[in-house]
């Protein structure tokens, strides 16, 4: 059995290799390498697919389903972490039996890698920027990690490893974190006492408002390795301009729609780049988005 036709309506990032084995599981294969802009657009790219796939990127809403009844598969070329959360109405298209998979942990190790190299750089002035006044090592410095899930445990064990002091808040308890040193805080009490946060939430989730901006204070580090924001943008800017020795990191995951807006700020250190996006990442993705559609198809 195959697809009748497969649509990748915009950059999925699948490699070579996954391209050539989607022909196999599909009568007719097209794929996009750009972000449609206008609904409509969506609606004309899938047609008369019955297999979707599409990154986090591209919003599949109602409307979408509406227009496109023939499909019976969406691949999510990322990860399906909260249904309420997704670019895809992922609870809608299950109601018309529409299955919907998304892809996990392929992305992790080069956000860990992104978040070490980026708070190297700015502790030592690597790049021409101190965040202290004279250079200072991971070593020591407490570090509140905010979500600890599969990304924001790989950051935590990664700055551990290198000797941060690291407390999280999560919404539920870690045992096996707390097992190896890592603190327990509500948020408020790790926003006072944390010296650099970082967000690894799932996408939509904004923590961060006037109110805990303001018990953030000056002379810290918020880094952002979620999809988007994790905060008011108005209340970040609120920070950047009343604390000038704070800085903001993010790459372009992370930035969202907001580089406009936030990329004037001097202590907005915004790295164009999406750090989930390495020659591995891009394999394992691929690997798990192929897996996925064979799933769906052995199922229908």
């Amino acid at each position: 059995m195959k697809f009748k036709k497969i649509v990748g309506v915009d950059e999925t990032l699948l490699n070579t290799a996954a391209i050539e084995r989607l022909h196999e599981l599909g009568e007719e294969v097209v794929m996009y390498h750009d972000f449609p802009s206008e609904e409509e657009e969506v609606i004309r790219r899938i047609g008369d697919a019955d297999c979707l796939l599409v990154s986090f990127r591209t919003p599949v809403r109602k409307n979408v389903l509406d227009a496109c009844p023939g499909l019976r598969y969406i691949g999510m070329c990322c990860t399906l972490y909260d249904p309420a959360s997704c670019n895809v109405d992922v609870v809608e298209a299950r109601k018309r039996g529409i299955t919907v998979l998304g892809v996990k942990d392929y992305g992790d190790e080069g956000v860990v890698e992104y978040v070490v190299s980026e708070l190297v750089r700015l502790l030592h002035g690597f790049g021409g920027v101190f965040w202290l006044d004279q250079s200072t090592e991971l070593t020591g410095r407490k570090i509140g990690i905010i979500g600890l899930g599969k990304t924001g445990r790989m950051v935590a064990d990664a700055l551990r490893f290198l000797g941060a002091d690291i407390c999280y808040y999560s919404r539920t308890r870690k045992p096996d974190a707390e097992a190896v040193g890592m603190t327990y805080l509500s948020l408020d009490e790790l926003l006072q006492q944390a010296e650099i946060v970082c967000t690894c939430l799932p996408r939509n989730n904004y923590l961060l408002g006037e109110r805990e901006f303001n018990l953030l204070g000056n002379r810290k580090i918020l880094v952002n390795t979620s999809v988007g924001p994790t905060f008011q943008a108005e209340a970040l800017c609120h920070w950047l301009k009343a604390c000038p020795n704070s800085f903001y990191l993010c790459d372009a995951t992370g930035m969202g729609q907001l580089k406009d807006l936030l990329t004037p700020y001097a202590n907005v250190l915004y790295t164009p780049y999406i750090s989930g996006k390495s020659m591995q990442s891009v394999e394992r993705l691929s690997k798990k988005a192929i897996a996925n559609v064979e799933t769906a198809l052995a199922q229908l």
